[in-house]
């Protein structure tokens, strides 16, 4: 390292050199000044993921944004500063001019903002523009610093070159994998599309991520820890560059490549590499234990970075194919980013900030005083929410922990602009106090905090976390099998009666368990499907809770001593056919009034609502619609104009699966699945040899699919059901004109349809003539469950719809009319979505000379006969349009005429103006 007092220093001590405090200080200086504007960026993009991770329900691509934010934005931003100043400083260069460094940080964040803009918005040329200037950007400083290097090779001690070559060699990687990302947002069919996401993570995560963090803490570490580098530090970061460098090569061309024993050796060396570099650094720690904020946030984001290796590493070694692999490294986000790369940058700032800002030893003291605030704290509730993040644990844990880490990455923000403000006031201060009066004690350089009030600060933290866990599992205590008991005065027998319960398939097996009575009942339950979510729910209120194919889980019964009914609870499971009966050997029946409910399902379900049936006595009050309600103030009706054909050919949209509660009529809500928020879903419009490219996310709490009516391809891919957290890329082609259902095809897909996961495809039949107003009408049925519930299976089954709804709300447009002028041309498409009834589609008053049902005219206005159509005749997932032109001003009614369906909701008003 450079000696104590130089210009370059990086350490604390660059201030003044140890020689004491210094006569009253001078404005701030322009290096200063330098690192708050090159660091601006940084914090701006920290505040942008709290922002998204606050509002991330109502924000599209929110998974994306979060990750792409932080480590695009951030992350990047802090290397290229960081990385210059430390070649700088082990250089022992003076910088003489920053423009280069400035134009590039311009460059990084207008590609950062154009990526962010594409990838938000499905503009495919935008998100490739990006990731060019990305590219280009990176690559150029590196090629800079590399420049550097070798024109003060002679002034560059060979102690420390390597940390320079670590910054190069990740610099260069960064363009290749900013052209995996391009090339995966444009949609590749599986296999490509998951391969190049394993690589895409392996070069930009572990190359230029973690090549950087690494080279850096060779010098930085011991720095923070203020002792001397282990003498086998450099020859070990030196030599184990090129074995990590290496194996993210290999990652990288094994995935392109398919070869997955590649991918497993590039990590496993990877590994090697970490502890290669890694030991004379674990020997610093046991000489001189972290006991600062800086040093505890950077040791345990490297700890989370070892956790999300050997978890990616176990990944590849046991999951069966591509497609499964590039879902599975989703699994291992949690860990890279919030736990590595978001942890390694805060503590390293947390270290560098006040060192750059300066202002002599008291200044930087009362800098650091104020920047490490609550160190203890924070570090403790960001690895605890981080430890149950990554835990099969029930939503609402999951819930509070994700709010813990939120809470304990998001304080550096204020706290980074408080120790800006104490440092200036400090220097302003300087000029009419001692310096040691400042500081508040004694003593030059930054005060070391105790460890004593770290550990308790510590406790409070994690205190907070088993606090919050504790009030989320009182408000779901079925999730974690909490429940009444199933003894019924039983005597215990004192024997243990084990059973494994697979489910799959819609089906436990066994689905029958035979106990002796008195014997305590143990049941492992594991969700061997390959693409489901399901648990198993018993009336006495125990569950799994939710299982994703692959998990297990443990249900400790109790001496039983009366038969039991258990069920699956997702939407539609039970009446699928996912029950399973406990009975008693030798036990008695069960008595007048238990709690065993009947083969209906009438009984009370225990799962707080999370996967409720909809019938009424589950726990809530069913929901009644009244005809003769009114929206309330401020409602919208749902957009029927038909969306223009986007530009070119090429059509990428992102649909994310959500749960919302909506309104579905006046005063009636239900808690809809929906795709990208709306039930229906986006409508798409193009013409035949368009090509549309989906990225559907899963960001449910069960499996859901896709399945587009107006592609013809094999289902098996595409159209596969995705567990929560998953994603999948469709393509398909539209080669026949037309107006076609897209919906979620998993088991049972009347449930997902009713429950809102439905939408049109709109492709255009050529020559198609312009019209001056063009309108869709998507009608559906609700099939209410209880108020704020999920739709009611049983009433699905019986075809027992309480609602008919255009485009999802039931006579909306009466409230508010759809507009036209007489004399115009009108163009209404029909889509009867189901999931049960067609349509009779007609508009009071009006004349169709126009008819186009299922790709076929079967009307048109030179029709020779003279004729018209009444109606536009659709069964259920058919569709058409009409045309129509108004003699006079008025309201005309467009029904369903299958009439009591119109009084059920399918009606509505279009309102005809004269010109």
């Amino acid at each position: 390292m450079p000696e104590p007092g130089s210009p370059t220093t990086v350490g604390p001590a660059a201030s003044d050199g140890g020689r004491g405090a210094r006569p009253p200080l001078p404005p701030m200086p322009d290096r200063s000044r330098h690192h708050l504007r090159a660091n601006a960026p940084v914090a701006f993009w920290m505040l942008a993921v709290v922002v998204v991770a606050v509002a991330h329900r109502w924000v599209p691509e929110q998974r994306w944004l979060l990750v792409h934010l932080l480590l695009l934005g951030a992350v990047m931003n802090a290397i290229l500063v960081w990385s210059s100043h430390f070649t700088d400083a082990l250089l022992r260069r003076r910088p003489t001019s920053r423009r280069g460094q400035a134009i590039r940080a311009v460059a990084l964040n207008a590609g950062v903002l154009a990526t962010v803009a594409g990838v938000v918005g499905a503009i495919w040329p935008l998100v490739l523009a990006g990731a060019i200037v990305i590219g280009a950007a990176v690559a150029a400083h590196g090629t800079a610093l590399a420049w550097r290097a070798r024109r003060a090779r002679r002034a560059l001690s060979s102690r420390f070159a390597s940390t320079v070559h670590y910054y190069v060699v990740a610099a260069w990687l960064l363009p290749v994998g900013a052209g995996l990302g391009a090339v995966m947002a444009l949609g590749l069919t599986a296999p490509w599309q998951a391969r190049l996401q394993v690589a895409h993570v392996a070069v930009n995560l572990l190359g230029f991520v973690g090549l950087t963090v690494l080279g850096t803490l060779v010098t930085l570490w011991p720095t923070m820890l203020r002792t001397r580098i282990d003498p086998d530090g450099e020859a070990a970061s030196r030599r184990a560059l090129w074995l990590l460098a290496g194996s993210v090569a290999m990652v990288g061309a094994g995935a392109v490549g398919g070869l997955r024993v590649a991918v497993l050796g590039g990590l496993v060396g990877y590994l090697a590499g970490i502890v290669w570099i890694g030991t004379p650094m674990v020997r610093v720690v046991r000489a001189k234990p972290p006991t600062a904020m800086p040093t505890m946030s950077v040791l345990a984001g490297m700890c989370w970075l070892l956790v999300g290796l050997v978890q990616l590493v176990v990944l590849v070694a046991r999951t069966p194919g591509w497609p499964e692999l590039s879902d599975a490294v989703g699994a291992v986000t949690v860990p890279f980013a919030a736990g590595f790369a978001a942890q390694v940058l805060i503590g390293a700032m947390t270290y560098l900030v006040p060192v750059v800002l300066g202002g002599g030893p008291a200044v930087v003291r009362v800098t650091v005083t104020t920047i490490e605030r609550g160190a203890g704290w924070r570090v403790a509730l960001v690895n605890a929410g981080l430890v149950l993040g990554v835990a099969p644990v029930p939503s609402l844990v999951l819930v509070a922990a994700s709010f813990a880490v939120l809470i304990g990455l998001g304080s550096f923000l204020p706290l980074l602009v408080a120790a800006v403000v104490t440092n200036r006031r400090a220097r302003s201060a300087g000029s009419a106090a001692p310096a040691a009066a400042l500081a508040g004690a004694p003593g030059n350089g930054p005060r070391v905090p105790e460890p004593r009030r770290y550990r308790g600060q510590a406790v409070a933290a994690v205190a907070v976390v088993a606090l919050a866990v504790a009030v989320a599992v009182a408000a779901d205590p079925a999730a974690v099998g909490a429940g009444t008991s199933a003894g019924a005065g039983a005597n215990a027998s004192g024997r243990i009666t084990t059973v494994v319960v697979e489910a799959a398939d819609m089906r436990f097996s066994p689905d029958v368990i035979e106990v002796p009575a008195g014997d305590e009942l143990i049941i492992e339950v594991r969700n061997t499907d390959a693409t489901q979510v399901h648990d198993l729910v018993l009336d006495n209120g125990m569950s799994s809770g939710r299982l994703a194919p692959g998990e297990s889980a443990t249900i400790d019964v109790g001496v039983v001593g009366r038969p039991l009914d258990a069920w699956c609870s997702v939407v539609g499971h039970r009446q699928m056919g996912m029950v399973l009966a406990i009975q008693v050997i030798g036990g008695a029946p069960p008595a007048a009034g238990s709690t065993a409910p009947d083969a209906g399902g009438t009984g009370t379900e225990p799962d707080g609502g999370a996967g409720h049936e909809g019938h009424e006595g589950h726990g809530g009050a069913a929901a009644h619609p009244d005809p003769n309600a009114t929206p309330a103030s401020g409602w919208e009706a749902p957009d029927a104009v038909v969306p223009p054909i986007g530009p070119g050919t090429t059509h990428s949209h992102t649909f994310t699966v959500g749960e919302a509660p909506a309104e579905v009529a006046p005063g009636v809500t239900q808690n809809l699945w929906t795709f990208n928020g709306t039930a229906p879903g986006p409508t798409l419009h193009g013409r035949i040899g368009d090509t549309f490219v989906i990225t559907l996310v899963n960001d449910g709490t069960v499996g859901h699919s896709i399945d587009f009516h107006a592609g013809a391809l094999a289902p098996d891919e595409p159209m596969r059901t995705i567990a929560p957290g998953e994603s999948l890329t469709y393509t398909f082609t539209a080669t026949r004109s037309g107006i076609w259902l897209y919906h979620c095809a998993t088991m049972p897909m009347s449930a997902h349809i009713a429950n809102g996961m439905f939408g049109a495809v709109i492709i255009d039949p050529p020559g198609l003539a312009p019209v001056d107003r063009e309108y869709i009408l998507v009608q559906s049925e609700y099939y209410l469950g209880e108020q704020g519930g999920e739709v009611d299976t049983a009433k699905v089954a019986a075809g027992q719809a309480d609602l008919v709804v255009f485009n999802g709300y039931a006579n909306a447009y009466d409230h508010a009319p759809l507009a036209a002028v007489t004399g115009e041309r009108v163009r209404i498409w029909v889509l009867a979505a189901g999931p049960n009834r067609g349509t009779s589609f007609h508009v009071v008053g009006g004349q169709f000379d126009t008819v186009f049902a299922e790709g076929a005219y079967l009307l048109t206005p030179d029709e020779p006969t003279g004729g018209g159509a009444q109606t536009l005749a659709l069964g259920a997932a058919q569709g058409g349009f009409v045309e129509l032109v108004m003699p006079q001003a008025g309201h005309y009614p467009m029904v369903n005429h299958v009439m009591s369906d119109a009084e059920r909701g399918a009606h509505g008003i279009l309102e005809v103006r004269d010109p």
